[in-house]
């Protein structure tokens, strides 16, 4: 231990050993095969071996980090929120105006169906259960609409309803999107975010300019 200039004591942190970074490893392997099978079949109700095939991990190792079947989906849930909400932070984040920033995560969440479609596909299978949650991405939305009907920007009565209006909508889109594949994800997620902005009282022409603003691409994960 040693003495910063401040006088305050430094305790080495932690450096992972090869043992920490093989458990990490099949920790995340384990976490992005449950991710698989929730995004490409929907499903749950599948077997241990079968995780830990799909994983490439011996099954042994399984119970090394979850208790249960259901405790490797829900992690697997979280991350893909967790995930989401990282993506739009990262495209938002410079962003002045309240209902611009609602807009736009609108927008980038309907073109996850094209451009992340892992995540899209597990917030269709999943993501109702989410809306009236108090963790995941439901407390980022109502962060957002409470700051544009703070601001005067959106006229919102209860936010608590309007961040289950507007996942409803979303995920319909995002569902609609998966089933036709032809469809411009696009200007159906700009067409969403122009009529949920004028739910929330906006005039026609303000709502069709910041709905139809340049967008950032979202980076890859």
């Amino acid at each position: 231990m040693s003495i910063d200039r401040q006088g305050r004591a430094n305790t080495p942190s932690h450096t992972p050993n090869r043992v920490d970074r093989r458990k990490a490893r099949t920790r995340a392997a384990l976490i992005a095969a449950a991710q698989r099978f929730l995004a490409d079949q929907g499903r749950t109700d599948v077997s241990i071996q079968e995780i830990t095939e799909a994983a490439d991990v011996g099954f042994g190792s399984f119970y090394n980090h979850f208790t249960s079947k259901d405790e490797l989906f829900d992690a697997a849930v979280a991350l893909t929120l967790e995930e989401h909400g990282a993506l739009l932070e990262s495209v938002v984040e410079d962003l002045k105006d309240p209902a611009e920033i609602f807009a736009a995560s609108v927008r980038l969440t309907g073109r996850l169906q094209r451009t992340h479609t892992q995540i899209a596909r597990i917030l269709v299978r999943t993501g109702m259960s989410y809306l009236t949650s108090d963790s995941g991405l439901a407390p980022q939305a109502m962060r957002d609409l409470r700051a544009a009907a703070d601001t005067g920007r959106l006229d919102i009565d209860d936010p608590r309803t309007s961040v289950a209006m507007v996942g409803g909508a979303l995920l319909g889109v995002l569902h609609l999107l998966e089933t036709r594949p032809d469809l411009d994800a696009a200007h159906v997620s700009d067409q969403l975010a122009f009529r949920l902005l004028r739910m929330f009282g906006m005039t026609r022409a303000e709502a069709q300019e910041i709905a139809t603003r340049p967008l950032p691409s979202l980076p890859r994960t």
